[in-house]
């Protein structure tokens, strides 16, 4: 989940056509979520194939991705490592959150109330061992490149775009502005109509951006608004500073310049915090990966997802069709430019 931030970071909507052109890390794990969230039956059930292999999130991937590729972004995957010690117990919390969810959602069946049941079934989605083959599978067999992380998938987007590797990283979580990601889209992976949980009302969500011209109208640092997030709470501090959201938090550190000073004067009380930030300073990152966009290969796709996962061969065609074509484009766009 990350840290909240919104009502003190205030998002750009973003038109896909300014994307057009750009790498773009993704958090993959938290595209995957999407996916299995977003993606289901009436009744909550995720897509599955005949043997009840779950598919909500190839769908997704191939799909989004189309739409991606074939507007002009280059999108590359970062998958998850081993998660830091400080995050087990937020780890443990979400399996008994996901746990009650599934009982709530087949509870909700059982009456038939159809609308909470979906709500419940969002919230007990979870990523098996197998999805995660899976997604890496089709990313290969699309041509799209997938980076494994050491650590956090977002510490390693966010150190990906500030080597200029990338241009922006993507993911719904603040945490990236954290690691030190200069620019980050939201948004990026479920735009489009989405109908509000127990209400008759859709919206539409678009792409929304940020980057560190955000601090600078705030007047903070990088460390001063990962020491703002802890006071507000983080995936390894969730509870934060009681009675603390985003704006009085943000008062605290701008009065006290910092969790020390502010701290000393008493007007918070001690708590430890400098392992915290010292994992958003210097997180577990790696330099090796390979950012190579290649034409999706075609046979392996179609094997892949008709063949075995049930998917329609001419809507999994024409999906692979656009991002050949999105591909290619790229490809001869980048040749012409090497004469200039």
């Amino acid at each position: 989940m990350g840290v909240s931030l919104s009502g003190l970071l205030e998002a750009r909507t973003l038109d896909f056509k300014e994307l057009s052109g750009k790498k773009i890390a993704i958090d993959a794990y938290n595209a995957l979520y999407q996916f299995l969230s977003i993606i289901r039956q009436p009744t909550g059930e995720p897509l599955m194939d005949r043997s009840g292999n779950v598919t909500s999130h190839l769908s997704g991937l191939l799909y989004r991705n189309a739409k991606l590729i074939e507007i002009g972004v280059l999108p590359a995957y970062v998958f998850d490592g081993k998660p830091p010690s400080l995050k087990m117990s937020v780890i443990e919390d979400r399996v008994a959150v996901r746990s009650e969810a599934k009982e709530k959602w087949q509870d909700a069946l059982s009456k038939g109330e159809l609308e909470d049941a979906r709500v419940y079934a969002q919230g007990s989605s979870k990523i098996t061992k197998d999805i995660l083959d899976d997604a890496k599978n089709l990313l290969g067999y699309l041509g799209i490149p997938v980076v494994q992380a050491p650590s956090e998938g977002e510490a390693q987007a966010a150190y990906m775009t500030i080597e200029n590797s990338v241009w922006a990283t993507a993911s719904q979580d603040y945490d990236s502005l954290l690691f030190g990601a200069p620019r980050l889209i939201r948004n990026l992976t479920i735009t489009g109509k989405r109908k509000l949980p127990r209400k008759n009302i859709y919206v539409t969500v678009k792409p929304e951006f940020l980057d560190t011209f955000l601090l600078d109208k705030l007047s903070l640092s990088r460390e001063q608004l990962i020491e703002l997030s802890i006071l507000v709470g983080t995936d390894y501090n969730p509870k934060g500073i009681s009675g603390l959201g985003p704006k009085k938090a943000y008062k605290i550190i701008k009065e006290f310049g910092s969790l020390k000073n502010a701290i000393k004067s008493g007007a918070l009380e001690h708590f430890e915090y400098v392992e915290i930030k010292k994992f958003f300073t210097s997180p577990p990152v790696t330099d090796d990966y390979t950012l190579d966009w290649q034409t999706p290969d075609q046979d392996k796709v179609i094997s892949f997802l008709c063949d075995k996962r049930d998917f329609s061969p001419e809507r999994v065609n024409n999906a692979l069709g656009r991002i050949a074509s999105g591909i290619e484009e790229k490809k001869s766009q980048n040749s012409l430019d090497k004469w200039f």
